[in-house]
């Protein structure tokens, strides 16, 4: 009997999401309905692709094996179907966007409305992540990453770039004074990043070069829980400017040091994994976006 793509959902849905209720879920299926396909395909292969116990499901052997393929399959269809529309039909289908929360909640969230005004048939999904995902594991369609890109397997498309901001609050100012040299942030509390430490190289012209190595006094792993520091008056950050430039034009932050800023800029790309073309409702996003940045 032939192997159904209803089948290879299936299975991958149930090796992404770890337990058959999970997938059933995911699939919007029965539990029931979910195992029996997964016994189908199993029978239809001749061989176990799941070891079940009554707390976790594990690939056996072939499991490992057939799942690339099933996920190559499954890629290789929704390429073909795109193709199709692409000449025939508006974009359309579910489209699963992963970005950190500053840039998704200060360059994705306020176009949503347009976007959807614009292409009503695409289904967004919008996660955020601030650390770098594996997009096959997470089913991501697209994922923003700022700086530079360390993974040379996936395919990238420059969307803009962001400049970085010395800021503060008037209340910290108020109470310890604004730094008049790079060398006096030493002698201010500093908020920074937990990880990567690259990002606590503040865009500083000093004596030892154009990067300042800052020792935050407090560490986040989110600019947007940096940028909330910031505006509660715990300190002095480095923000990129599509999270700050509001705040500054408000006069809730301060930018500070200027004359010393080094120009540098992050980069701003989307990533992607597909080694095909990229679907009409990818494309039409990353052109939509790249107007607003």
């Amino acid at each position: 009997m032939a192997i159904q793509s209803e089948e290879l959902r299936t299975f991958v849905a149930v090796v992404e999401a770890g337990t058959l209720s999970a997938a059933a879920e995911v699939l919007e299926q029965t539990t029931s309905g979910v195992s029996r396909a997964l016994s189908r395909l199993e029978e239809k292969l001749g061989a176990s692709l799941l070891t079940r116990t009554t707390r976790r499901m594990d690939l056996t052997e072939e499991g490992h094996a057939f799942l690339e393929q099933a996920r190559n399959i499954l890629a290789a269809m929704e390429t073909a179907e795109d193709t199709v529309r692409m000449r025939t039909q508006k974009p359309v289908g579910k489209l699963r966007v992963d970005a950190a929360v500053p840039f998704m909640l200060h360059c994705v969230v306020p176009h949503v409305g347009a976007f959807r005004e614009a292409y009503p048939d695409i289904e967004l999904e919008l996660n955020t992540n601030d650390r770098f995902i594996d997009l096959v594991e997470q089913r991501t369609d697209i994922a923003i990453r700022i700086g530079e890109l360390q993974d040379s397997t996936l395919h990238a498309k420059p969307l803009s770039s962001a400049r970085l901001n010395i800021v503060a609050s008037p209340g910290y100012l108020a109470r310890y004074g604004e730094p008049s040299s790079v060398e006096e942030l030493e002698r201010h509390r500093l908020i920074g990043f937990s990880q990567p430490e690259s990002l606590n190289q503040w865009p500083l012209r000093h004596a030892g070069g154009d990067r300042y190595p800052v020792k935050p006094a407090i560490r986040a792993s989110s600019g947007e829980t940096i940028r909330q520091l910031a505006l509660h008056g715990q300190g002095i950050a480095s923000l990129s400017n599509f999270m700050s430039d509001a705040d500054i034009a408000t006069g809730q932050l301060v930018k500070l040091l200027e004359p010393a800023y080094s120009g540098y800029q992050q980069k701003i790309s989307a990533v992607y994994y597909r080694n095909t073309q990229l679907s009409r409702r990818i494309s039409c996003f990353l052109d939509f976006l790249q107007c607003k940045l």
